[in-house]
């Protein structure tokens, strides 16, 4: 496993029926795996991981691993109220097939660092798959401190975060106090080119599920060191970057990928797709930007230090 490049937090897609959408979901994937991602994260908070049942968990992620056919690791998020939850979750993931783990705090309460950091080591004591941790205070009120880590240090397959404290300085920070045993992940897409310069590893990314092709440029382009090239598809895409940062994160990047031709905005209640002038006005964003796409140097082969 290999924590480093592009790992889109994939959308569920959803049939008007309200019924898992198998055939969208593949034509999306294929797109993704084409724009050369290095990987999937599944049942995250864009994959409105908190209104699906675990028998849709199992259909998405064997579905998943079934179509990527090893080209790449199939991560699957695991968000829980409990600990054996947690730790059910995590040995159901290796079953179905996934090749890694993304893990957030304890949901619903707001654990200490006691608690966090024993969240943690339990769930990673249960099982052989390698860990992303998650770290979004903002969101989730939970900050994996620097001292937390120091902990998790211990479990081998605790190898990654994805940094989402919205503070650039927590990369050189991690780097600064653990050099590389943990890789780093952008969880912010506002912020993963200024990640990248920094040291970061790799972008866990929500508008690449709309735009993949661009999303890989940045991230190679930068790494290349070509940051001219880069910057200025960064500065094309920031305004669709910016709605991963509102609550209605999910109806906004659903909507994307339906204007560009990679999915549908449908979405599960409690979830409402988008309507009146708050639709036109993301819509307005969305096929500005279409309508500008820049066109793309050739990325696929760039070649990058680790």
């Amino acid at each position: 496993m290999e924590w480093k490049g592009v790992f889109p937090a994939f959308t569920t897609k959803f049939t008007p029926a309200d019924e898992l959408d198998l055939p969208l979901f593949g034509k999306n994937l294929q797109v993704q795996m084409d724009a050369g991602i290095d990987g999937i994260i599944l049942g995250g908070s864009l994959g409105e991981a908190s209104v699906l049942t675990t028998s849709e968990k199992e259909t998405l992620t064997k579905y998943a691993v079934e179509q990527a056919q090893g080209s790449i690791p199939v991560v699957m998020n695991i968000a829980e109220g409990s600990t054996r939850e947690a730790v059910k979750q995590a040995e159901l993931a290796a079953k179905w097939g996934a090749k890694g783990l993304m893990l957030l705090p304890p949901m619903r309460y707001k654990s200490d660092e006691r608690e966090t950091a024993q969240f943690f080591k339990t769930v990673a004591a249960s099982t052989n798959l390698p860990i992303m941790i998650y770290n979004n205070p903002v969101d989730y009120k939970v900050e994996v401190t620097l001292d937390i880590f120091a902990q998790l240090a211990e479990h081998a397959n605790i190898q990654a975060v994805k940094e989402s404290t919205r503070d650039v300085s927590n990369v050189t920070r991690m780097i600064n106090r653990f050099g590389d045993r943990f890789k780093i992940l952008c969880g912010v897409d506002t912020l993963a080119m200024e990640e990248f310069v920094l040291g970061a590893d790799g972008w866990v990314g929500g508008l690449v599920c709309a735009f993949p092709a661009e999303t890989v440029a940045v991230y190679k382009l930068t790494k290349a060191g070509r940051i001219a090239e880069a910057l200025a598809i960064y500065r094309w895409f920031l305004p669709l970057l910016e709605l991963d940062l509102h609550p209605k994160l999910v109806q906004y990047i659903k909507l994307a990928e339906q204007q560009a031709g990679l999915g549908s905005e449908t979405v599960r209640a409690p979830r409402l797709t988008l309507v009146g002038e708050e639709r036109a006005r993301i819509l307005k964003v969305i096929d500005t930007a279409l309508a500008n796409r820049p066109v793309l140097p050739e990325y696929k082969l760039l070649e990058y230090a680790d």
